[in-house]
């Protein structure tokens, strides 16, 4: 029976795993889901699936096809049926929230996605040890000890040796019948990696736009969390000066300045400098921007940063441009035209949320 029961319920999870799959595109853009979002676990919702069964009617109340009708008369129903009748007490029909690991929501994404398994760049690993119950003992402290082994010796026990009366059924485990979890202790590596995403907050940047890069984030996170044990993330926000926020702050922020985008890739390159050696990291940096920027100047500033600090030192660096009414845009084409030859720089033009399933392939599909 408990076999069933697991193989059902590992069915239904594949089963879940499959629709989630096939709306995928429509759960990335999706706001409400992130904000469920909890230490190891999102909530999707999803319709819901029931297992199909028979439903008996009220009795007596006829039907389709008992008794003779008149032409004209409703099916079904009789009269206060039509939707405008007193409120009822019986539930009607609700979404079904399934609750994925982040490791699950992972897999899906990278499955639906095609993206290929990232290869570490970093040479220093952390080394962790881990304990991995392994097997049955005879022999073991109290605290590990398998109770539902002990039961099935001591039952196997009893009905050999012809103690075990059927009518008065009783178990009591002896010494010999004590087992207890083996464990095995295994070293692990873990891989550094550190995120730094950077976004422009200056006037021209929206709460549209701004969604957009939550929604967005979100998604790499979950992906590279699932490509290394040893993840950090650092959150840069500018308008003509950049600053080190914390996460909340990043995506609440808004300013009325001007752009300098320079003023963020100087920043992200101190922290780099600062706190996370490419001897031992992997390093990524994710930009948002409308792609509007102060002077001809700074832009060229930028490709200078790019080309000679920043991409030299990193796995990936991607610009995301999102697209503003305000926003000139020009700052994509200019990071095309200098530096496209760069297999370390993904660039991604972001319209709107139905675009970031796009976006999010761009970014992650070259597996750095």
């Amino acid at each position: 029976m408990i076999m069933n029961m697991e193989h059902d319920y590992n069915r239904f999870r594949q089963i879940i795993k499959g629709k989630i799959k096939q709306n995928l595109r429509k759960y990335i853009s999706n706001s409400g889901m992130i904000g469920k979002k909890g230490k190891d676990l999102v909530s999707i919702p999803l319709p819901q699936v029931d297992i199909p069964r028979f439903r008996f009617g009220n009795n007596g109340n006829g039907g389709a096809g008992q008794g003779e009708g008149e032409p004209g008369t409703p099916i079904g129903g009789g009269e206060g049926e039509s939707g405008q009748g007193e409120a009822g007490n019986q539930p009607g029909h609700h979404i079904k929230e399934v609750e994925l690991t982040l490791e699950e929501l992972a897999e899906i994404l990278g499955e639906e996605l095609e993206l290929p398994n990232i290869e570490p760049r970093g040479k220093k690993q952390i080394v962790t040890q881990k304990d991995r119950y392994t097997g049955i003992r005879r022999t073991g402290p109290e605290s590990l000890r398998h109770f539902k082994r002990t039961f099935r010796e001591a039952l196997k026990r009893q009905v050999t040796s012809g103690t075990f009366d059927i009518k008065k059924p009783r178990v009591i485990p002896i010494r010999d019948d004590y087992r207890y979890r083996s464990w095995k202790t295994s070293t692990i590596p873990e891989t550094n990696a550190v995120i730094i995403y950077m976004m422009d907050v200056s006037g021209s940047m929206w709460d549209e736009q701004k969604e957009i890069v939550r929604l967005e984030t979100f998604w790499i996170d979950t992906w590279l969390r699932s490509q290394y044990k040893g993840l950090e993330t650092r959150y840069i926000i500018h308008d003509a000066a950049a600053q080190e926020v914390d996460r909340e702050t990043f995506f609440t922020v808004q300013e009325n300045g001007g752009t300098v985008i320079s003023s963020a890739y100087k920043l992200c390159t101190q922290i780099i400098e600062k706190d996370y050696s490419p001897e031992e990291w992997n390093i990524y940096a994710f930009h948002f921007s409308d792609g509007d920027n102060w002077s001809r100047e700074d832009n060229e500033l930028c490709v200078e940063i790019l080309e000679d600090s920043l991409l030299p030192k990193i796995n990936l660096f991607g610009y995301g441009q999102v697209e503003s009414a305000y926003g000139s845009g020009q700052f994509f084409d200019v990071l095309f035209e200098s530096l496209s030859y760069s297999d370390k720089l993904v660039l991604s033009h972001i319209p709107d949320k139905d675009a970031i399933y796009q976006s999010i392939k761009e970014f992650l599909g070259k597996g750095k």
